[in-house]
């Protein structure tokens, strides 16, 4: 009866529109955003562009997880790359998305980028402190540093903690929900000092030629890799408990990977295509990629690397690499818990729970998988929060743009065993079937474009009317 209550005074105030404007105005109601990773730094930041007061929650540093090193927002705790710039990418369309929706974090992202070849790498360090200094000096942001723990849904919320939401929080969600959450475990690749690679060993290029200075290659002969291969497939892991052992394939342990043949690698991050030694001109049997951490070289993450091998493992593994034979760890690879909701049974395609419409969910914990995805969902649900206010209904995106057809999947997924999603061209539908490969992306890149271009004028047209 409560939550029937709650939503017949939704409907009423949203019949007048005038009145819930002004209320909302009187009262000086602030929006809570929980959470200060990139969807909460995107949505806080673009609630306040539009003249909203916000509450930004963020419990670090009094309050860690198990993947957080600092207390700045926007903390990229995994890779410090967000894929690939190519417009023809999927990747690189929901940049081109974002960058038409105004995104704070891509913005930033691009002003403290280094070179990646294809892919938008960022300094990790100077992107974290410069989106911390948008929200610090932001006078419409009031920042405080606690644990949330229960949710109001009442009050004009967005929950983007992430996949490492804390206990109590998680406990108060799965009661408001109604709905147990599903859990699987992340990994994240180990770091390593830059002075201590042996360079005579490794030599610099970029698998598709777009920037040489990107990635930093160790070759393998066939011999080396058989013995890496079989010392990482007998290695130690951290034990995890049976019921959380549901590892999500896009980011899966390179020692679970390895066991599913000695040469899944060779196929998968270890492949040597494109990677033939610029000095000898040989192709070598398989190649270990590191990738620059900051502008000066002064750390590489080992991509493809994620791990839950035991820290005295992967110094023992990943030394048999050749060049890394002497290697300092500056950071180890971490697995860790993940969690989402079951976002097709709770959440709509404008992110706020069909139970109660004040709330909604942005990041990782509504299902979707990626840096950028996230950032996505964090203006979007800014976004609707606005529409809903002033207008009194939030505006689904089209299901032809990138984000919109991402949202209505996650919302809409008709199947069991709901996991996370990542951007891919995959998600859109209504194609025609004569277009192959290039032509095929082209339509589904200048539709999407056109489609979130109209639904931007209509949006702006809609919340100033």
């Amino acid at each position: 009866m409560e939550s029937v209550f709650k939503i017949t005074l939704y409907r009423i105030f949203c019949n007048r529109e005038r009145e819930w404007f002004i209320i909302f105005k009187v009262y000086n109601m602030f929006v809570k955003v929980i959470g200060g990773g990139l969807a909460g730094s995107e949505a806080a930041l673009q609630l306040a562009k539009y003249g909203f007061k916000v509450i930004l929650y963020e419990m670090r540093p009094f309050k860690m997880t198990p993947a957080h090193k600092t207390s700045y927002f926007a903390e990229l705790v995994c890779s410090n790359s967000f894929k690939s710039k190519s417009l023809f990418n999927a990747q690189g369309l929901l940049k081109e998305e974002l960058k038409i929706l105004g995104s704070f974090v891509l913005q930033v992202a691009y002003e403290t980028q280094i070179p990646g070849g294809k892919a938008l790498v960022v300094d990790r360090e100077k992107f974290a402190k410069k989106i911390t200094n948008l929200i610090e000096t932001n006078p419409n942001i009031e920042i405080r540093r606690e644990e949330v723990v229960e949710i109001n849904p009442d009050e004009f919320t967005i929950i983007s903690t992430g996949p490492l939401t804390s206990d109590k929080l998680s406990d108060n969600l799965k009661k408001l929900l109604g709905e147990e959450y599903l859990f699987f475990y992340d990994a994240i690749s180990p770091i390593v000092d830059g002075d201590t690679i042996d360079m005579k060993k490794a030599y610099w290029k970029d698998r598709y030629g777009w920037d040489n200075e990107s990635y930093l290659n160790l070759p393998m002969n066939k011999a080396q890799y058989e013995k890496f291969w079989e010392a990482l497939v007998n290695a130690e892991t951290v034990d995890i408990r049976d019921y959380e052992k549901k590892v999500f394939e896009a980011c899966m342990p390179i020692e679970v990977m390895a066991k599913r043949g000695k040469d899944t690698l060779i196929f998968g991050p270890l492949k040597p295509e494109g990677l033939e030694n610029p000095l000898t001109g040989e192709k070598p049997y398989a190649v270990v990629q590191l990738r620059p951490e900051n502008k000066d070289k002064t750390a590489f993450s080992l991509v493809g690397f994620q791990t839950a091998l035991k820290y005295s493992e992967q110094e023992r593994v990943f030394r048999l690499i050749p060049g890394l034979e002497n290697a300092r760890f500056l950071r180890y690879g971490q697995i860790h818990r993940n969690t989402y909701i079951n976002a097709p049974k709770v959440l709509t395609s404008t992110l706020n729970l069909k139970k109660y419409p004040f709330v909604f969910i942005a990041g990782q914990l509504s299902g979707t998988e990626g840096y950028l995805e996230a950032v996505a969902g964090g203006l979007i649900a800014a976004l609707q929060i606005i529409a809903l206010v002033k207008k009194g209904k939030t505006l689904p995106l089209p299901k032809e743009s990138m984000i919109g057809a991402l949202l209505w999947y996650i919302s809409n997924y008709p199947y069991k065993n709901f996991q996370p999603v990542k951007a891919m061209f995959g998600l859109f539908e209504n194609i025609p079937k004569h277009l192959k490969g290039q032509a095929k992306r082209k339509f589904i890149v200048n539709r999407a474009i056109e489609n979130l271009k109209k639904w931007k004028k209509f949006y702006e047209d809609f919340i100033k009317s």
